[in-house]
């Protein structure tokens, strides 16, 4: 197995490890799944909709959104938010991610 190839592995378990806080980070106001997908490619959060749909439907499973359908004007789409549960692991996701980023920025530095 190659350098590139490790890399990948590796490089995938990262992103799965942020998915979810990405996720719930564009959450805090209501979006349908198309509209949340082309929120995170803006920001450089590539999800395929094979990864973002099925999240969806577990972290609502899971208790941590709200969903409704709304038609506004055209096909109807499910609408997905934080709710309080959401909203809170969202503040103790980001506070431990801020922390870890400190730390790897200190381990890093050398690098």
């Amino acid at each position: 197995m190659g350098t590139t190839d490790h890399f990948n592995k590796l490089e995938l378990e990262l992103r799965r490890g942020v998915v979810v806080l990405a996720t719930l980070s564009q959450l805090r106001e209501p979006r349908y799944g198309y509209e949340l997908r082309q929120a995170l490619t803006s920001q450089g959060m590539n999800i395929e909709e094979g990864t973002l749909y099925p999240l969806l439907r577990r972290l609502e499973t899971q208790g941590l959104l709200k969903s409704e359908w709304r038609i506004d004007g055209g096909p109807p789409r499910r609408y997905y938010a934080l709710n309080e549960d959401g909203q809170r692991l969202l503040d103790q996701l980001s506070s431990s991610w801020h922390s870890m980023n400190e730390v790897m920025g200190r381990l890093l530095k050398e690098v």
